[in-house]
């Protein structure tokens, strides 16, 4: 048990290897096929825990940045960081631990009944994972498939079927090992799975306009320890009025996140100066910021400014533990006395009107909600293109801005939309439909990213039908076992 315990640890330690920046995504299905001769044998308490210890080990490797935010730029005891993390960890690895102990229980040690039953009971475990207790899809496994042969799944049914993929690959493998009729029956499964993948990579689904839009993202590539520091304000107010000033007569003007870090109310003069420029030059200007009505809490919002009618997109998935504070009254009173911060930002609308550029609406996220795929429908099809504005100075200089970019990939193959996204100290870049990233700006410096996306309309069956397709699928792929139990 000791050793299937390692064994399962070492598979999940390596699994981040399949992401960004490294994004070997054929380790997924290798890995995981491995991972689940560790367990399907064992009583399912004990599977339970060999599963536990892939996904603790998973995670801890994957995500291991949050000591960098918690502690470097949030200034949190050490402490308090090692319980957050490690808490987030442990409740991320008990759906590996479920997905284990449940097939492994259903499936009563009937190898043929795991190999079937597990691709689709591990993808809704994911899906939930997703949103259960606000959700942290993080190392969602069909994050690590755009630019891959696999990609074309993704416009299909998203993340989620992108996942599904990786796992029953994993199963087909397995069964490849097993003996002469489950591997001929594997090897016609992975045909299957590659024909149909050669199939779906380069089909088309939403509807290329031929219009072309022209941005200019902003990245001051200030540290985030001196963003909010006011002896730099005036010196950043002054950076982004000589963007506008300068790329005026640009479609487009994008700042990250938070740009201008301060509350709208308190620069309102600097604001009408920034759309006058923008105004002058027939220019869209989008403006990350904090804004607030009287009396209420503020949000994280993006301001439009320039041609057309002024407008705000509100943050509506905000991070835990940065926005809002999921703590009791004690632990906040804890916190003021510490000098943490401890207030919250005030939510966006669920189903909030589109910001324009020009005339052309577009989909719209800050930050961390670009993880949510199913959060991002709301703006298809009538989106012709994604905008995506972030601060990922939070993470420094670790996996978690390449993990973050692929994640804003996923998005733009899903729904088949090219994207401008800003982030503050990077990685700023433009994505065409199928997840490429066609120019970047460097990390952590000053930098103009100048480029063109096309405009397209319609939708893919993804934006359609969300995550149905992949629930189905997966629901199909547990009912399978089911039905293999019964014929046995």
């Amino acid at each position: 048990m000791k050793l299937r315990l390692l064994a399962s640890a070492l598979l999940g330690a390596l699994l981040p290897f399949a992401f960004a920046p490294y994004e070997h995504w054929w380790l997924i299905p290798i890995l995981f096929s491995a991972w689940i001769g560790c367990w399907w044998d064992l009583p399912r308490r004990r599977a339970w825990w060999v599963g536990f210890a892939f996904g603790a080990a998973a995670f801890t490797a994957g995500t291991y940045w949050l000591f960098h935010s918690i502690v470097t730029i949030g200034n949190a005891p050490w402490a308090l960081a090692i319980f957050l993390v490690f808490g987030m960890v442990a409740i991320m690895a008990l759906y590996f631990g479920f997905s284990a102990a449940l097939v492994g229980w259903i499936a009563n040690h009937d190898r043929g009944r795991v190999l079937l039953m597990f691709p689709g009971a591990f993808v809704v475990l994911e899906w939930m994972r997703g949103w259960v207790l606000s959700g942290f899809p993080w190392l969602t496994l069909g994050y690590s498939l755009p630019e891959t042969p696999l990609a074309g799944w993704l416009p299909v049914g998203g993340v989620f079927l992108g996942s599904f993929v990786l796992v029953a690959l994993a199963a087909t493998l397995r069964a490849v090992l097993m003996g002469a009729a489950a591997r001929r029956v594997g090897l016609a499964v992975i045909a299957v799975f590659v024909v149909s993948s050669v199939a779906l990579k380069d089909r088309q689904f939403a509807n290329p306009e031929g219009v072309e839009v022209a941005g200019a993202l902003a990245q001051l590539g200030l540290d985030q320890t001196l963003k909010w520091d006011e002896a730099q304000f005036q010196s950043t107010l002054q950076w982004y009025a000589e963007f506008v000033r300068d790329y005026s007569g640009v479609d487009l003007l994008l700042t990250p996140e938070v740009a201008i870090p301060t509350v709208a109310d308190r620069v309102p003069g600097y604001l009408s100066q920034l759309e006058s420029m923008a105004s002058a030059g027939g220019s869209t200007l989008l403006v990350g910021i904090l804004a607030r009505e009287p009396d209420e809490s503020p949000s994280n919002v993006l301001l439009q400014l320039g041609s057309g009618p002024p407008r705000q997109y509100a943050k509506r998935h905000l991070v835990p533990f940065g926005e809002f504070f999921p703590v009791p009254g004690f632990v906040r009173e804890w916190m003021r006395l510490q000098g943490l911060p401890f207030s919250d930002l005030k939510r966006g609308v669920a189903d909030p009107t589109p910001l324009q550029v020009g005339s052309l609406p577009i989909a719209t996220s800050i930050c961390y909600e670009d993880a949510y795929a199913s959060e991002q429908l709301t703006f298809f099809p009538a989106a012709r293109f994604i905008v995506n504005v972030t601060n990922d100075a939070w993470f420094g200089d670790t996996i978690a801005p390449h993990q973050h970019l692929q994640i804003a990939r996923t998005r733009s193959a899903e729904s088949q939309r090219w994207q401008f996204r800003a982030a503050n100290t990077g990685i700023t870049a433009i994505i065409d439909g199928r997840g490429r990233v066609l120019s970047a700006a460097p990390s952590f410096e000053p930098a103009i990213l100048v480029g063109r996306v096309q405009t397209v309309a319609g939708h893919t069956p993804y934006t359609r039908f969300g995550n149905i397709l992949a629930l189905l699928v997966a629901l199909v792929s547990v009912s399978l076992g089911l039905s293999h139990s019964r014929r046995r």
